[in-house]
């Protein structure tokens, strides 16, 4: 989930403290619980990593991951054009408004600098794919919708 802050041209990221990519900078979200949806997964993800409520989500993309260690995980991306409450540090989470036009490529996963920006400063909507050797991306395919 992608909090814009439209007026400020800024975005909600968060720096991950534990778990997979723990230290990197990343959207919020999570694994699905049973019975729910993408959508309400991410809703609640941001809520319980950051302690605030997206508003006006849409979704903009899929992402497929593969890593040669045999994990593979499935990622939707939102973008939300507003929120209720105010960012908060969790246990899993610190957050970081960061300017549109300044995101930090160097402290995120390698895939981001293929899709993040035109997602969120022109919305378009995409499907990726990327290949992971731990940290290190061999692979990637980006198709625009």
């Amino acid at each position: 989930m992608f909090i814009i802050a439209e007026e400020r041209g800024e975005v909600l990221l968060i720096r991950k403290k534990r778990g997979l990519g723990a230290g990197k900078i990343n959207g919020p979200g999570g694994k699905m619980e049973p019975g729910e949806t993408s959508l309400e997964c991410a809703v609640r993800e941001t809520q319980e990593e950051l302690g605030v409520t997206a508003l006006n989500p849409a979704h903009h993309g899929e992402l497929a991951f593969q890593f040669v260690d045999g994990l593979r995980m499935h990622v939707d991306v939102f973008v939300a054009t507003g929120h209720e409450g105010t960012p908060v540090e969790t246990p899993e989470a610190l957050p970081l408004w960061t300017r549109l036009d300044a995101l930090p490529f160097d402290e995120m996963w390698a895939d981001d600098v293929h899709w993040l920006a035109e997602t969120l400063i022109e919305r378009r909507r995409f499907t990726g794919r990327f290949v992971f050797d731990d940290d290190t991306m061999l692979s990637h395919a980006v198709d625009w919708l």
